[in-house]
């Protein structure tokens, strides 16, 4: 597999050459990971800790009729037991579609679904009182596929007087004359498509441990890639002020969306330590994970593409029939992602959507690598080559001819910035020496493009509100030790190396001088999470503010000193030295010492706030799928097929991506590497 990186100017307006940045420098928590040291959420261990585990629904689809917990809570051993009548307040990652309850209240929706909480001494004795829990069901009609669900006759998996049927959500947007263009094309492909449900399977099973301390303060340690978002959903659920609780994130053992909600473990392992006044934790088993799910959608695309004989895309009219399980989840932004974020970095002259997502009785879909964009770009890719095919065009010429360019305005209203997709194209063309062999290859073997845009980061917070959406606060001290606090989520993919890496660069020490503190809602200014290729962009350029401000007073202090203008002091490889005077230079660790005598204890904040106007159109659902910037990639793969069985080999993929500066190469081509083998295996 071979990558290509396209690099823009970096932000630093420093003449000379870069310090750290585009380096192949180690992870700051790399030897942690490799050798063990690093410490998860299974490895905290509190003094009086209990173990909790959850009694799930063997149906897909039920009424409770009666919970009796007697016997268990007679069982030796057993400190609690909780039902849904315990923790009844609704919740949901998204502030318009809450519809979970830690504990079923009044029916199970899945099989899987949880029903009910122990707390005991140790996880063998939890097991054995959730089995003395008597629980009677009334079954009801179990549907496991959107098609089903939405029969006239289908009863309602969250029962709604005000509504009908199982719809979730739906959405229905047109953007210039679809129907007008269909009729007048020379060309129109139809096509239909499946992408099947996948799930993240993460390495580390999600774990929680809680803890009420003497105080009324409640401490969670959760596996989550969203600790501010859980935050807020604790609070709410348990009836506490914020302010009352503290959400820690220790390492992450992976998680690519799926640790992105609240979940019923974090919920039952704060109010089993609340009643308990002990410290609980509860580690899902791997087949609780995959009840947790919230994995990839499966979707069913129906698509027209209209073009003219030139090759130029006239109209894309797409219909798409989401499952989306038994729980919204993230499913709003999905069913909107699943048009929104078609329409780049292609031209379409005109296009529409309409994208039903519907309950099912299954563990609930939601956001995973890609969110609400792969399944979409799988067909769409696939109807473009039937298109190229029909016009007898090289298929990346094709797209080239209809690509968007830098800073336009997309069909539905998306303001695009700098583009690196043709760039890209001609990256894999080069590399699979595409002209030579494409088409020429012996039977049974072949290569094929595919190209695609992604969101860096949404315009708009999951909840509504005017605040940044992320913060960074730098200290430094005299010993020249850097310190970033930040909310950030490091779930593996190496955020807090980014960070290290802007704060080495604008203070000019050496990335090993750098701490990052993160995840951490006592310690930590607020970041987000871990979703939307956000952090990168949106904590990283907190953290280059807030470096930048210390810089600038370093500068000043030095500047003073040697009786000089603030412009004539440079920082560079550890250094402040005069830009002309060759004997003026003192190791920055000095410079540092120089700052806090005229300004005291060095510190900075730096935040990060999108721009709103001018963006996205103004129709409703517009914000949806707006973001500050897009990333663009461009992939070409080989492969070899058995004309008798039909087995598919990989023998060699080509990947180009636009992610603007690489702060990190090794890091990025991890990124990217990883990405091929996950989107492989899906295929």
């Amino acid at each position: 597999m071979s990558s290509n990186n396209r690099n823009s100017n970096p932000p630093s307006s420093r003449p000379e050459a870069t310090h750290v940045v585009g380096t192949r420098h180690r992870r700051v928590d790399g030897m942690q990971r490799l050798t063990g040291e690093a410490k998860y959420a299974d490895d905290i261990f509190l003094p009086r800790m209990l173990h909790g585990k959850i009694l799930r629904s063997p149906h897909a689809h039920a009424k409770i009729l009666s919970i009796d917990c007697s016997a268990a809570e007679k069982l030796e051993g057993v400190y609690a037991v909780i039902t849904g009548k315990d923790l009844p307040e609704h919740y949901g990652i998204l502030p318009w579609t809450r519809d979970e309850t830690a504990l079923a209240i009044d029916r199970v929706r899945h099989v899987g679904d949880a029903v009910a909480a122990v707390a005991a001494r140790d996880e063998e004795t939890a097991n054995a009182a959730l089995k003395l829990i008597r629980v009677e069901y009334e079954v009801l009609p179990a549907y496991l596929t959107p098609e089903h669900a939405l029969a006239e006759d289908a009863v309602q998996i969250h029962p709604n007087p005000k509504k009908k049927g199982n719809i979730s959500k739906h959405v229905l947007l047109e953007f210039g004359q679809v129907d007008e263009k269909l009729q007048q094309a020379e060309i129109v492909i139809e096509g239909e498509y499946f992408f099947e449900g996948t799930t993240h399977t993460a390495i580390e099973p999600h774990c929680a441990v809680a803890h009420w301390d003497s105080q009324g303060l409640l401490t969670v340690w959760s596996s989550t890639q969203i600790p501010h978002y859980l935050h807020r959903e604790l609070a709410r659920v348990l009836g506490l002020p914020q302010h009352r609780i503290r959400v820690i994130q220790p390492n992450v053992g992976g998680a690519f969306g799926g640790k992105s909600d609240p979940f019923d473990l974090e919920f039952c392992a704060a109010k089993l330590s609340q009643i308990t006044q002990r410290p609980v934790k509860i580690l899902y088993t791997r087949e609780e994970v995959f009840y947790a799910h919230r994995g990839r959608h499966p979707m069913k695309m129906r698509y027209k593409t209209a073009v003219d004989k030139n090759g130029h895309i006239l109209a894309v009219d797409a219909q798409t029939l989401i499952d989306g399980g038994a729980y919204s989840s993230y499913g709003l932004v999905t069913t909107y992602y699943s048009g929104q974020l078609l329409t780049s970095p292609y031209i379409f002259d005109s296009f529409r959507f309409e994208s039903t997502r519907v309950f099912t009785n299954k563990p609930a879909c939601g956001p995973k690598r890609g969110h609400g964009a792969v399944q979409p770009r799988f067909a769409i890719e696939v109807q473009l080559d039937k298109v190229a095919h029909a016009l007898g065009m090289d298929p990346i010429e094709f797209r080239r001819k209809n690509a968007l360019q830098p800073f336009a305005k997309t069909v539905n209203e998306m303001q695009t910035r700098s583009n690196g997709f043709l760039e890209c194209l001609d990256a894999v063309e080069s590399a699979s020496r595409w002209k030579e062999r494409y088409g020429k290859l012996p039977f049974g073997r072949g290569l094929g493009v595919a190209g695609s845009t992604y969101i860096s980061g949404t315009n708009y917070p999951i909840y509504p509100n005017e605040m940044p959406q992320s913060g960074v606060q730098i200290l430094l001290d005299r010993s020249g030790r850097v310190a970033v606090y930040s909310g950030i989520s490091e779930i593996g993919q190496g955020c807090n190396a980014v960070l290290a890496v802007v704060a080495a660069e604008e203070l000019v020490v050496e990335i090993a001088d750098v701490r990052v503190m993160a995840a951490d809602t006592d310690l930590t200014p607020v970041d987000l999470g871990a979703y939307s290729s956000r952090i990168t962009l949106m904590a990283g350029q907190a953290c280059y503010q807030a470096a930048s401000k210390l810089a600038a007073k370093i500068k000043k202090a030095v500047a003073k000193r040697w009786n000089c203008a603030e412009t004539e002091v440079v920082l560079a490889e550890r250094t402040a030295m005069h830009l002309r005077e060759a004997d003026k230079r003192i190791p920055v660790a000095q410079a540092f010492i120089w700052a806090e005598e005229d300004y005291g204890t060095l510190g900075e904040v730096g935040f990060f706030e999108t721009i709103k106007e001018g963006v996205h159109g103004e129709y409703r659902g517009a914000t949806i799928g707006a973001s500050p910037a897009y990333s663009y990639s461009a992939h070409v793969a080989e492969v070899v097929v058995d004309a008798e069985t039909g087995v598919v080999k990989v023998e060699k993929i080509w990947a180009a991506h636009d992610c603007g500066r690489a702060l990190s190469p090794v890091s990025v081509e991890g990124q990217i590497e990883g990405s091929v083998y996950m989107g492989a295996a899906e295929a």
